[in-house]
């Protein structure tokens, strides 16, 4: 027998006065409160089990007021809750599921929260925008999201849906080239969903955990590297220079500048005072000196003019050494650098502080990619890093080298 549908009227919606149940059909009912109030209700039978006796318990579900919901509305809630019905799901639990899933927030949301409430504890703005950089919470000139970011795939997913899945997708790709980076992307997505459960967002194992679980499917952390440079992380950096600055001597000058400038060892180590310019601030290194075989110029940072003023109080001549060795004439050792770093307990190489430096760029700063890798006087492939490279950036890089100079501090 076909069912009767659309009995009602939009009229009859606004003029039903008699209390009680009015029925459109195929379950759909206009109730009428004695007070006068109208609402929509679906009414239907229901078996918890297939196995159940009977036809089902009846159950009134509803769907909102006739203020605020039409007839037409109302209909189409009830076309969706028969095709429920059909398929087997019970229309009340999935309306139950769907309101508390629009409930839980973002994972980008909660991790703005995180960040709130974590920053009057963190030692500066840097250390939010490192925050805020790795979980791709950054935003553009408009307000909307910068789509780059390790953490753009999950941003807009409800943080209770944050799956191990997920979490490896993002640290997969730079678990082996950029450990120390994936290290802190790891950990700091495992804080933001350890917060979510502490405010009963999500339930369960956090999926981001390294110990008995990550660590089962990743292969064990390494110390930052490039190649097999061993370097420090980026943060550990303007401790480790307060220190140096407390040696002082001439090893310690040169490992500073070296720090300073992300220039190779040998490069600093046979610097002669006749390639820095004071008054420009740069320092050109001949192409005879460089490992691409091209004449490098170096921005200066207001400490590396600092530490070359200092050390031309004696009025040096341009053919000398800017950092000379013991011996005469003749430059700092090849271990040198590398003596006053163990001196320091500090298991790191001078070469891995162009690491340290590479990271901070990519992780910290807006500086385009070609720009930091023309500091590290690399060479470049593709045309638009070939154009850097023939004007050299010496512009672009100074602005670089001198934020990088203030976070070394």
């Amino acid at each position: 027998m076909a069912i009767a549908l659309n009995r009602l009227n939009a009229r009859q919606v606004q003029t039903i006065k008699e209390p009680g149940r009015h029925a459109d059909g195929g379950g759909l009912y206009l109730v009428v409160d004695k007070s006068g109030a109208r609402r929509w209700v679906f009414l239907f039978r229901w078996k918890a089990t297939p196995t159940e006796p009977g036809t089902g318990k009846l159950r009134e579900m509803g769907l909102g007021s006739a203020i605020s919901v039409s007839l037409a509305a109302a209909r189409e809630s009830a076309v969706r809750v028969r095709e429920q019905i059909a398929a087997g799901v019970d229309p009340i639990a999935a309306s139950r599921i769907a309101k508390a899933a629009a409930s839980v927030p973002t994972f980008g949301e909660v991790a703005e929260a995180h960040i709130r409430a974590m920053e009057p504890a963190w030692r500066n703005s840097k250390h939010v925008a490192q925050w805020r950089s790795t979980l791709s919470l950054e935003r553009g000139e408009d307000g909307a999201f910068l789509e780059a970011g390790y953490c753009a795939g999950i941003r807009d997913k409800a943080v209770d849906q944050i799956s191990t899945e997920d979490v490896l997708a993002i640290l997969s790709p730079i678990w082996s080239e950029k450990n120390e980076t994936a290290s802190r992307v790891r950990g700091r997505i495992e804080a933001v969903l350890d917060a979510a459960k502490a405010k009963g967002l999500r339930s369960g194992e956090n999926p981001a955990r390294w110990k008995g679980h990550l660590a089962l499917t990743l292969p064990k952390r390494q110390k930052l590297q490039r190649g097999h440079h061993e370097a420090m992380a980026y943060g550990d950096v303007p401790a480790l220079v307060k220190r140096l600055r407390l040696v002082r001597g001439m090893s310690a000058f040169a490992l500073e500048f070296a720090i300073l400038t992300a220039a190779r060892s040998g490069e600093v180590r046979g610097a002669r005072w006749g390639e820095m310019d004071l008054k420009a601030k740069v320092w050109t290194v001949p192409a005879a000196r460089m490992k691409a075989g091209r004449e490098h110029r170096v921005p200066l940072c207001a400490r590396a003019v600092e530490i070359l003023e200092t050390l031309a109080q004696v009025k040096p001549e341009p053919g000398d050494l800017v950092f000379p060795g013991q011996k005469k004439g003749a430059p700092l050792s090849d271990m040198s650098l590398t003596a006053l770093l163990r001196r320091l307990k500090v298991d790191v190489t001078v070469h891995g502080f162009r690491s340290s430096f590479r990271d901070w760029a990519g992780d910290t700063t807006a500086f385009p990619r070609e720009v930091a890798e023309a500091a590290l006087a690399h060479a470049v492939g593709d045309a638009t890093e070939a154009a850097y490279r023939r004007s050299d950036a010496l512009a672009k890089r100074k602005g670089l080298m001198d934020v990088w100079g203030a976070f070394v501090g």
